[in-house]
């Protein structure tokens, strides 16, 4: 829920303005007038010069009386919610309210909204009283990501005549969040995951109080299980252990924003399904209480974000919103490789890794490669540019091409759960994948290609990845 308010006046400019707000009949009538005053000046007809003041005067004082009314009318917006997923309509309010002492006319009001959200909202009032208030509602959607600007209000007065509008705008706008669709994953553990960890979490010493020291003395009332039986030896004394607690399990999402790796744009195009797989990953891995940091192929997009710990779900859970936000307004980069997101993991070990591929030619897989080794287990989802670009009814049930069987089976040597998206593909089903078949789907072909020495190596070399994930 969001709003904004703020004072207006009929009073756009001087009264050179004001008479540029001429209607058509308003024209018409001042047309008239001065036809039938030269009319009469030709003919020598009196009563039809009496007739062409009264037309020609009409529409004129209608303009100075409209210019000099001086209504105060403030305006207020709401809503809710301020941020939506793709194709999520939301609720627009207005609530005009007369702030003047006298009552006003007919009011026209319309907000001004990208047309990507749709036509732009009318409404027409009746009079309102001095001190009284209008309330009025709009719906607007948007199937495209990005933030989109709702207003300024803009205010119409007309006189009963209809003979002049004057326009009023006002000074205050909010602006409307779309962000990525996040779709509810299941729980599972990544294939590749290290065994034995109790609920994957690494454990770190504690970093407060006296049990920093390595080791201590024994203290009345101590768990005589945290004796350390070595130390107790060296120093003539009992000495326990120091305590431990666990440490956040940490991931890494990559998505590759790369202009050449994506083909298509729109709402269904492959680049719409990483950037939304992207959010439902995030979303999904904080509410279990992942530390998630967001790279791109140039570089760290958003900072790493502590989880919830907690199962809050949607897209509004507690820490989302930042990460949501930046993926709202992610675009295509112009970069040619992978290095830059490299660069960012060369940091240490990053825990777990998933990543959101396009297309990817060797240096790509080589870079990937070289990512397996910085991280504990990895998922990747490599999209299929040539199935993509066919599109649903192209791609059928042919398989992975061979160009992208290939570069799947050199990721999972290199330690990846590799895994091929093609056009329609459900992203849980694709998650539940990464657990099942070690990253394989039934139906993939290049499931039948020999497996790499590497492929048996992956369950004892991952740390720090998260159980339940």
């Amino acid at each position: 829920m969001s709003g904004g308010g703020g004072v207006g006046t009929p009073e756009p400019g001087g009264l050179r303005a004001a008479f540029g707000g001429l209607t058509t009949r308003g024209r018409s009538f001042l047309a008239a007038g001065i036809a039938a005053a030269v009319c009469s000046y030709l003919l020598g007809q009196a009563d039809l010069l009496r007739v062409g003041l009264l037309l020609a005067a009409l529409p004129l004082v209608c303009v100075v009386v409209l210019h000099r009314t001086r209504y105060r009318v403030a305006d207020s917006r709401t809503l809710a919610p301020a941020r939506v997923p793709t194709a999520v309509a939301t609720r627009v309010g207005l609530r005009v309210e007369n702030i003047s002492r006298l009552p006003t006319g007919v009011l026209m009001l319309q907000d001004r909204v990208p047309y990507v959200l749709g036509p732009r909202p009318r409404f027409v009032l009746d009079r309102v009283e001095a001190g009284g208030r209008r309330e009025v509602s709009y719906r607007v959607r948007s199937d495209l990501r990005g933030h989109y600007p709702l207003g300024p209000l803009q205010l119409r007065l007309s006189d009963p005549f209809g003979m002049c509008e004057l326009t009023s705008s006002f000074s205050t706008s909010d602006t409307l969040t779309v962000v990525p669709r996040v779709e509810p994953l299941p729980p599972i553990r990544p294939a590749g995951e290290t065994p034995g960890y109790g609920d994957g979490r690494q454990r770190s010493p504690a970093l407060a109080g006296d049990d920093d020291v390595i080791p201590r003395g024994y203290r009345h009332g101590d768990d005589l299980r945290r004796v350390h039986w070595r130390s107790t030896a060296r120093h003539g004394e009992l000495m326990v252990r120091r305590e431990e607690q666990p440490q956040k399990a940490r991931c890494t999402i990559l998505l590759d924003t790369r202009r050449t790796a994506h083909q298509g744009s729109g709402p269904d195009s492959a680049f719409e399904w990483a950037v939304s797989g992207v959010a439902s990953t995030a979303v999904h891995l904080m509410e279990r209480g992942f530390s998630v940091r967001l790279l791109t192929d140039t570089g760290p997009a958003v900072p790493r974000t502590e989880g919830t710990g907690g199962f809050a779900g949607g897209a509004e859970s507690a820490g989302t919103g930042p990460l949501l936000d930046t993926l709202a307004m992610v675009e295509h980069s112009d970069g040619e490789d992978l290095s830059p997101a490299y660069e960012a993991l060369r940091a240490g070990q990053e825990g777990l890794l998933i990543g959101f591929f396009g297309d990817l030619d060797a240096q790509g897989v080589a870079v990937a490669g070289r990512m397996r080794r910085r991280s504990g287990a990895a998922v990747a989802f490599v999209l299929d540019g040539d199935a993509w670009t066919r599109g649903p009814a192209g791609s059928g049930h042919a398989g992975v091409q061979a160009p992208l069987a290939d570069r799947l089976r050199l990721l999972r040597e290199a330690g990846w759960t590799a895994l091929p998206v093609t056009p329609g593909a459900a992203l849980p089903d694709l998650w539940r994948s990464a657990d099942r078949t070690g990253g394989i789907p039934p139906d993939d072909p290049a499931a039948a290609a020999p497996a790499g020495p590497a492929d048996h190596s992956t369950a004892g070399t991952a740390t720090g990845a998260g159980s339940g994930a």
